[in-house]
């Protein structure tokens, strides 16, 4: 959400921001903002101005009063009892206006860094760097369900009968191989200085509209119904949340976490990737970092993010790429993202396994994350955040990558002491 003052004064950027993001049909939103934050100030000032008066003619009436002077006291009464229901509803229509603006705030999109490549989708994101040497085997990669059938280790089926369609059940070496890369990522994030958190898998609904669009929460978000709660997308939405009304120390920041959560996503519009196997789920497990930080240090920090998921992956001899996200592929809230890709063997491509983001203050100012100086100055706080490593479609580029011909699947040095040592995996079948 950006700031009213900035909207206030520089519409036209707005405007030109929002056209940039393709989302022409909220151009109207800049002029009914205007207009509520006028209607807003115009009820406040009238109200602070009956509210000064009110005193006054309390003490007009006294005096009357004691000079005898009932009828012109009970004019002044007459006065103040209007003026009682005039501020009544001056104090409605200033709230009714306040959540009208509040709304329209929340939907119009976060002003984009100058450094976004302006696209319509993800069609025009712009590749940055490649890291590793993509390899395409003399053999053939199957796809990676049945990779993972032929250690035992994927029962579709059976999840089917017991949650429905996007729900598996991984078994031994796969659950394990599972498991492995969790622990590898969280140990990976702690040795990086990051401070390790398990968060609450629910949230309110404050929370979430705090951390997200109205479009990104229709899409994902899972409610628990009859209560104030929301299952969590992403441990981010928890962790950020975690600073909801707080002022903190300047001296405290960054404050650097890495957090381990399963993730319930509704996948409602979800499109552009392979449907089958475990691309596209329901529930899946992940690693997350965020940053809350100066918003001079943001863009040391969104270069830090990025480069740790690449990292990790490297350390798994998985070739990865950046792609910068253009500017109608960015979410409302993002001043900048980019994406890291893997490598897939089977489909000779790069696919999606990791985002990082920078907000600036967006969230910071839904959810009133202020930072305070050594002045006594106080801020918003910038904050950002992204994937160590979500499990499922890091377990098919790491099937894919280290596959050999015979079928076995090497396991790198980096994972090997949270498999118990062992160097490869044998196909049970």
């Amino acid at each position: 959400m950006i700031d009213i003052k900035f909207l206030r004064e520089n519409p036209d950027a707005v405007r030109e921001n929002i056209k940039k993001k393709y989302q022409d049909h909220k151009l109207p939103l800049v002029d009914e903002v205007i207009e509520l934050d006028k209607k807003v100030r115009a009820a406040k000032q009238e109200g602070d101005d009956l509210r000064s008066s009110r005193n006054t003619l309390s003490k007009q009436i006294g005096a009357l009063m004691k000079e005898g002077k009932k009828d012109e006291a009970e004019k002044v009464k007459a006065q103040v009892q209007a003026n009682a229901e005039r501020l009544a509803e001056l104090e409605e229509i200033e709230r009714d206006a306040n959540e009208k603006l509040l709304k329209d705030m929340m939907s119009i999109p976060n002003i984009i860094d100058p450094s976004v490549p302006i696209g319509k989708d993800d069609s025009e994101n712009v590749e940055i760097e490649r890291f590793g040497e993509p390899v395409v085997p003399d053999f053939e990669i199957p796809y990676h369900t049945d990779i993972m059938a032929r250690f035992n280790g994927v029962d579709f089926e059976a999840a089917g009968k017991v949650a429905g369609n996007g729900f598996y059940y991984l078994m031994g070496d796969i659950a394990r191989l599972h498991s492995a890369v969790i622990a590898y990522a969280r140990d990976f994030m702690i040795n990086r200085g990051f401070t390790y958190c398990v968060p609450p898998f629910m949230i309110r609904s404050n929370v979430v509209t705090g951390v997200m669009s109205f479009e990104e929460m229709d899409a994902m978000m899972y409610k628990i119904e009859g209560e104030d709660l929301y299952l969590i997308g992403t441990s981010e939405h928890s962790m950020i949340g975690k600073f909801i009304d707080t002022l903190n120390d300047e001296e405290s920041l960054p404050y650097t976490l890495t957090s381990y959560s399963p993730c319930f996503r509704k996948e409602k519009g979800a499109h552009g990737i392979e449907e089958r196997g475990v691309y596209r789920i329901h529930q899946f497990e992940k690693q997350e970092m965020i940053v809350v930080c100066k918003p001079e240090e943001s863009p040391m920090w969104y270069d830090k993010l990025w480069q740790n998921t690449v990292d990790l992956f490297r350390s798994l001899d998985i070739p990865v790429r950046t792609l910068e996200c253009c500017s109608g592929d960015l979410a409302d809230l993002k001043v900048k993202s980019c994406d890291v890709e893997a490598w897939s063997p089977r489909q000779k491509k790069y696919f999606e396994v990791g985002s990082c983001s920078n907000l600036s203050d967006a969230q910071a100012r839904r959810l009133k994350i202020r930072v305070k100086n050594k002045d006594g100055e106080k801020y918003f706080a910038h904050t950002l955040n992204n994937t160590v490593v979500a499990p499922p479609r890091m377990l098919i580029a790491f099937l894919e990558n280290n596959l050999n011909a015979d079928g076995t699947v090497n396991v790198p040095k980096a994972l090997q002491p949270y498999m118990g040592g062992t160097e490869k995996l044998i196909p049970k079948n």
